[in-house]
């Protein structure tokens, strides 16, 4: 994703994470090749593949945990014999500290958006007064008790509306890559995202229902634009919400992981409970046809991002009049960035995420929670401090965006058609590394300059995103230091992989591409 890509997964929004192209991150070829420069002229025959990205829900939050550390456990195998476990994250005591501690850095990242500025003082008053905790977690229910209950309710809803619409609309039945058992099953999956996103909008804009009365005691049911600015009004609550629902799901999905005949993901069977509920067992929870995890990856999280810049920018509108450039710049940088993570939604069936990761908290709250409201802080941000930036600053931020998608959309574009058909002219002059395992690697191109090149482009992106709220505040740039943690993070993993998977190839290609994400530097 995550997201994903989103971690987020992001990398992952997303993305295939959070993550665009999030999220976001953790992308490999249907053959488990974790290099971004890979052809692998069997898995082009069977899927055709698509296009890798590093989104939202990529992005996922799962990366932020510093650098990788790795652990190792004796366990014992399906077979009943010894094996050495490779713990990530910190292991079982990583995983831990990571599922208490993230629901709380989305709260505090929403109330210094709130107040502007990174509010130390009211988090250490907290350890005085822990009373005034609701404060933070949850403004509202001072003046409504039943607030909470009320949005998680519609965080509910949303989840409910983006399944019928998964359910319900026409769709492109796209099988993903077999799966890891041996069997050679390749589990199909309905790829309706983009149509999803654009349906939602148009609900949002012209159909949302609400009853209006004629003064007879009449009430007739109207269709108009949706309430938008509640999302405002209310946006630690709903954030709260949806980290109550992703804790129930994650506790659902690690409860009927024990399930007898079901699929398990390697690394998040270790039998260690805080590590795998956190990583995931199964890989592949599915009820019938719908993939909880396939669609949580993308569906709600992401378009739910997009609807929260949108209410962000409507409560701008209603407070000061105007719609200010920040504003407008952020949400067309953000709303292009998940249009074009649903768009190209068949990329995240050959990602990490879904070929090897388990359905845990890790992807469950990067998916649904990280995504949405940690993405969506630059928009919160410019309501209440808009910086008034002038044009052309405005304009200097729109090259810097411009300068990232370039890279970025063309290093995955150049990569997928190499992919499709290496003799196709656009790509035939390329060069690449021809592995004893009968995959290529690029060695020219966009991939000749850096072997992330791509995450080089999808950062500078995001970078742009937070310079539209101007240079006062470090709190709309806790996406671009995160983001930066995060890629590293990620190149680090896939280098371990890929080391162990190539040997003495991958170092030669290392020869050849020596660096990893901006030519001559670093």
């Amino acid at each position: 994703m995550v997201a994903a890509r989103a971690a987020a997964k992001a990398e992952n929004i997303a993305a295939n994470g959070l993550e665009s192209d999030t999220t976001t991150l953790k992308s490999i070829t249907e053959t488990l090749d974790f290099s971004d420069s890979v052809d692998d002229s069997k898995s082009k025959r069977e899927d055709g593949n698509a296009d890798k990205n590093t989104r939202s829900n990529d992005r996922n939050i799962s990366e932020v945990s510093s650098t990788k550390k790795t652990n190792t456990e004796e366990s014992a195998d399906k077979d009943g014999h010894d094996r050495i476990f490779d713990y990530e994250f910190g292991g079982p005591a990583g995983a831990l500290a990571t599922t208490l501690a993230l629901p709380a850095v989305v709260l505090v990242l929403a109330h210094f958006a709130s107040v502007g500025h990174v509010d130390l003082k009211t988090l250490q008053f907290l350890w005085v007064d822990p009373k005034s905790l609701h404060s933070i977690l949850c403004p509202g229910c001072s003046e409504d008790l039943f607030i909470l209950v009320k949005c998680t309710c519609g965080i509910a809803a949303w989840f409910l509306f983006q399944v019928a619409l998964e359910r319900c609309l026409p769709c492109e039945l796209v099988k993903g890559p077999p799966l890891k058992d041996g069997s050679g099953t390749r589990l199909v999956y309905r790829i309706n995202g983009h149509l999803a996103f654009w349906f939602t909008l148009l609900v949002v804009e012209v159909g949302w229902p609400y009853l209006e009365g004629d003064g007879s005691g009449t009430w007739r049911v109207q269709f108009g634009r949706a309430p938008l600015t509640l999302l405002y009004d209310f946006y630690t609550e709903l954030a709260l919400a949806t980290i109550i629902l992703c804790c129930g799901l994650s506790i659902y999905l690690y409860l009927r992981s024990f399930k007898t005949g079901l699929l398990l993901a390697d690394g998040g069977n270790s039998g260690n409970h805080f590590y795998d509920f956190f990583i995931g067992r199964e890989l592949n929870p599915r009820w019938g046809s719908f993939d909880w995890k396939e669609f949580c990856e993308l569906r709600p999280g992401l378009i739910g991002w997009a609807l929260l810049n949108m209410a962000m920018m409507a409560k701008q509108y209603e407070k000061l009049g105007y719609i200010s450039g920040s504003m407008i710049l952020v949400n067309i940088f953000q709303f292009l960035y998940v249009w074009d993570g649903l768009y190209q939604e068949r990329a995240i069936l050959t990602t990490m995420d879904i070929t090897t990761d388990g359905f845990g908290f890790m992807l469950v709250f990067g998916d649904l929670a990280w995504v949405p409201f940690t993405y969506s802080l630059q928009a919160r941000y410019l309501v209440d401090h808009d910086p008034n930036l002038g044009l052309l600053a405005l304009a200097a931020i729109v090259a810097t965006n411009c300068l990232g998608y370039t890279i970025f959309r063309g290093a995955n574009g150049q990569k997928d058609a190499f992919r499709r058909n290496p003799d196709a002219p656009e790509v035939s002059h390329l060069t690449y590394l021809q592995t004893k395992r009968g995959t290529r690697l690029l060695t020219s191109g966009w991939w000749g300059m850096a072997r992330k090149i791509n995450y080089t482009g999808d950062w500078i992106m995001g970078l742009s995103w937070c310079m539209v709220c101007g240079f006062e505040s470090i709190v709309p740039y806790y996406y671009a230091i995160y983001f930066a943690i995060l890629l590293v993070h990620r190149s680090i993993r896939d280098d371990h992989m890929c080391r162990a998977k190539y040997g003495a190839d991958w170092e030669k290609y290392k020869s050849l591409v020596p660096y990893r994400f901006i030519p001559g530097v670093i």
